[in-house]
């Protein structure tokens, strides 16, 4: 059976108090389809809501910086529901056009020279391995 989104006025008092917490971090009148999904397992709910507000906390990284790493991670993974959030997160924090289009030129680059150097099993230059 495909998993249903569970929407605030039928969740369980454990999953509503998660979507408060992201309401209320997130200034949003209702959580996105991604936590309404992962509310069929509170537990994960939870727990990944928790670690997502930890690692994308203001820290030593801009917030456009989180975002579009996101983003890149995103695009390599082809996670299209993913791309979709964090780009738009990333617009939010301040990413312009033309960021955009330099992030997408480093991760073709990126994923290019990665499978070339996979292909050819290239060993890691000891200047490197430290």
């Amino acid at each position: 059976m495909k998993p249903q989104p569970i929407e605030y006025a039928n969740a369980p008092d454990e999953v509503r108090a998660v979507f408060d917490d992201i309401k209320a971090t997130r200034n949003v009148p209702d959580v996105n389809n991604f936590w309404k999904y992962l509310a069929n397992d509170p537990a994960t709910l939870r727990r990944t809501w928790s670690s997502l507000k930890e690692v994308m906390a203001p820290g030593a990284l801009d917030p456009v910086v989180k975002e579009m790493v996101y983003l890149a991670v995103s695009v390599s993974n082809g996670c299209n529901y993913c791309i979709a959030s964090h780009h738009a997160g990333a617009e939010k924090a301040g990413m312009t056009p033309a960021m955009f289009a330099e992030l997408m030129a480093v991760v073709g680059m990126a994923n290019e020279t990665n499978r070339l150097v996979n292909g050819y099993r290239v060993p890691v230059d000891l200047a490197f391995d430290k």
